[in-house]
């Protein structure tokens, strides 16, 4: 039982940032009902579920919301609702009849959230964007990468996932607390590049005080300096080092055998670049696995880069049961944890339109009206 059974969420299927949002309340126990297109609907052996991690959870309809009856179909499931979300180009989801408006007007207590890169309003509304430009805009890309390169974007975590999908979820939640209280609906407009711009409040704050500089990878945390960096090893491979604290530091120095009265200057930047190529040096001279083992367990605050892959099979990952596997395929489990509600992967992903029947008949149409939806092209 989930922090969120017995929620019932609409997800108007989207990409990136609203499967994300969607698989985060199914995940939390949420039943999420996924409206695909019906010209996605291509049939599928439910024994052989599809591979897209971020579908999973959820039952899916197949529906045509450009077909009169596809959209009273919509706005029928949205009546037993608690949230419902689209992730369209602002005006889209007005046009085909499943707005605020039209939604809120069949459940005035109902939560809808907009997930768009732009924002409802604003010159750039209307204009198709991804994340890498979501996070340009915000302030956010300028400042990732090192001092002798480009920008570098972090795939695409921090608009779509973070600044996107993870804001739309919380901003919902947190309208629904509210809405269990008042009885009143409203309306979540999460941005990516809102939350993106929010996601940099700290750095904003520390360029207000002179702290961190404009420049991107000559800064504490951006790799300007020698303690808080990843150093290639001598088989290749990478470590990362996090050394902020004093003790953290000096402890480093010992660990790596390092000259403290050398290092001892550990904030002064114009010796940064000089001193980070000294530990660059000493890393060098072991594998990965050998500053492993001196490094695991101690305060330096370390831990080796690993691939995707491999931090499935890492003791600690295994040890927190942070991967699962569902029907085959290896994933990231539910997060965060839970004391007395945790969070289950109900199912697998679902082909688009599997559940069509099932989820029909709950909302109240017998077999007469699905068979006439599915013959007037409405449902698939």
């Amino acid at each position: 039982m989930g922090a969120l059974d017995g929620i019932r969420v609409i997800e108007l299927a989207g990409i990136g940032p609203g499967p994300f949002c969607g698989m985060m309340l199914a995940d939390m126990g949420a039943d999420v009902i996924r409206v695909d297109r019906s010209a996605a609907v291509t049939g599928g052996d439910p024994e052989h579920p599809p591979r897209d991690i971020l579908a999973r959870g959820r039952r899916s309809i197949g529906v045509d919301l450009k077909h009169p009856e596809g959209r009273e179909t919509v706005l029928r499931l949205v009546e037993g609702a608690d949230l419902c979300f689209e992730g369209f180009r602002p005006g889209v989801a007005e046009r085909l009849g499943v707005g605020p408006e039209d939604c809120l007007a069949r459940n005035p207590a109902l939560v809808y959230g907009r997930m768009t890169g732009w924002g409802q309003d604003g010159p750039y509304a209307s204009a198709a964007g991804h994340d890498i430009n979501y996070i340009a805009l915000a302030g956010v890309l300028a400042h990732l990468g090192r001092v002798d390169t480009g920008p570098v974007p972090p795939l695409n975590l921090v608009g779509d996932f973070g600044g996107g999908g993870m804001y739309l979820a919380f901003g919902m939640v947190c309208a629904l607390v509210e809405a269990r209280g008042s009885g009143r609906g409203q309306v979540v407009d999460a941005a990516m590049v809102d939350g993106a711009a929010s996601l940099m409040s700290a750095f904003f704050g520390m360029m207000s005080s002179g702290f961190h500089q404009s420049q991107r990878g000559v800064n504490l945390l951006d790799t300007g300096a020698h303690f808080y960096d990843v150093y290639q090893c001598a088989d290749g491979e990478w470590i990362s080092l996090g050394a902020i604290e004093p003790q953290f530091y000096a402890e480093m120095l010992e660990r790596l055998g390092l000259d403290p009265d050398e290092f001892a200057a550990q904030h002064d930047r114009a010796q940064w670049p000089a001193l980070k190529a000294k530990v660059a040096q000493v890393v060098a001279t072991r594998t990965r696995d050998q500053w492993d083992a001196v490094l695991t367990g101690t305060d330096v605050c370390y831990a080796p880069v690993l691939s995707a892959t491999e931090a499935v099979g890492h003791p600690h990952n295994v040890a927190r049961g942070t991967f699962v596997d569902v029907a085959g395929v290896i994933q990231p489990g539910p997060a965060p944890r839970f004391s007395l509600t945790p969070g289950e992967i109900r199912r697998p992903p679902s082909h688009a339109g599997q559940h069509t029947d099932e989820i029909l008949a709950e909302a109240g149409f017998d077999a007469e009206a699905v068979v006439a939806l599915r013959a007037a092209g409405a449902v698939a």
